[in-house]
């Protein structure tokens, strides 16, 4: 079977080709061991002074102890991180993979548009460098880049809808018409930055839900596209996981999820659990598949087209 037959299917019917998960799976290791030699280099140092120190270092928001000390000055919190990162190396792969190999004709349009999935795949480290930077240093500049970084993953996956809805711009007489991927990367990347520089004139929680909900709202619209199907379960896995990821952040912040010095931390599953939804929903939108517009037709209107 060609390597890009993997591009039509690639969450259900097909599977990944084998170098993408050694590609994610090598670089996070390549990535944890860099860590844990940074974080040994530095043990018993602080070598944040000199860093505008966040709230958080002094008056601990999440309930795993903070040192002071050390590179990471919370732990579980710091490591967890790296589950955005390798959501986001798959996407970058998957992204790859899709450039180098022409899609089917009954590809969705994530499929067939590899910058969008490279974009995810960038937003996704950078969400995970960016909360990755808070959790170990506690400083001001880290956590205004870990709240910004929350943001562009989510405009992506509404890119994506947007660009399913209005993948092309018409232009006048036989000229081909204009691909409207490159405004919609172009507006998330105005709109990242905006909403980093302004991050401290605005609620985190009123933009963060904001987003989460039109994202929502972007999936239920896609119900309305008879002539296309996405895989439902995947969405269902990415709410089920989000709903859980929130539980366990506000257990933590309570502080009734563990002790300070467990291994588990519940604000640590809040990173795993976000960054698993993120991946469902990337390969929700992955799982589109189109359909002929006769059958599109017959599953709309099965009675009358019976008669």
């Amino acid at each position: 079977m060609p390597e890009s037959s993997t591009t039509v299917d690639v969450c259900g019917r097909t599977r990944l080709p084998i170098w993408i998960h050694g590609f994610a799976w090598g670089a996070i290791l390549l990535v944890t061991l860099a860590l844990a030699g940074l974080s040994r280099t530095g043990h018993d140092r602080n070598v944040w002074e000199g860093w505008r120190e966040s709230s958080e270092l002094r008056h601990h928001g999440y309930a795993e102890r903070v040192y002071i000390n050390e590179v990471f000055r919370t732990r579980a919190n710091t490591w967890s991180n790296l589950a955005f990162v390798l959501v986001g190396l798959y996407g970058i792969a998957i992204g790859r993979l899709d450039r180098r190999h022409p899609s089917s004709d009954g590809a969705g349009y994530l499929v067939k548009t590899p910058a969008l999935s490279l974009a995810f795949g960038l937003a996704c480290c950078g969400l995970g460098a960016g909360s990755g930077l808070f959790h170990a240093s506690l400083t001001r500049f880290g956590q205004q880049l870990d709240v910004a970084a929350m943001y562009p993953p989510l405009l992506v996956l509404i890119a994506v809808t947007l660009g399913r809805w209005l993948p092309c711009l018409p232009r006048g007489g036989h000229r081909r018409s204009l691909p409207t991927w490159p405004i919609w990367i172009a507006v998330v990347v105005v709109a990242s930055v905006l909403l980093f520089l302004y991050k401290w004139s605005m609620s985190s929680f009123n933009v963060l839900s904001t987003l989460i909900a039109c994202v929502a709202l972007c999936a239920v619209l896609d119900r309305f596209r008879t002539s296309r199907k996405l895989d439902l379960r995947w969405l269902g896995w990415s709410g089920t996981a989000l709903i859980a990821a929130v539980i366990c952040r506000q257990l933590d912040i309570a502080g009734r999820f563990t002790g300070p010095d467990a291994w588990l931390q519940g604000h640590a599953l809040w990173h795993l659990l976000t960054g698993l939804s993120l991946g469902c929903m990337y390969f929700y939108h992955r799982s589109e598949m189109t359909i002929p517009l006769g059958r599109a037709a017959l599953e709309k209107q099965p009675n009358q087209l019976q008669i």
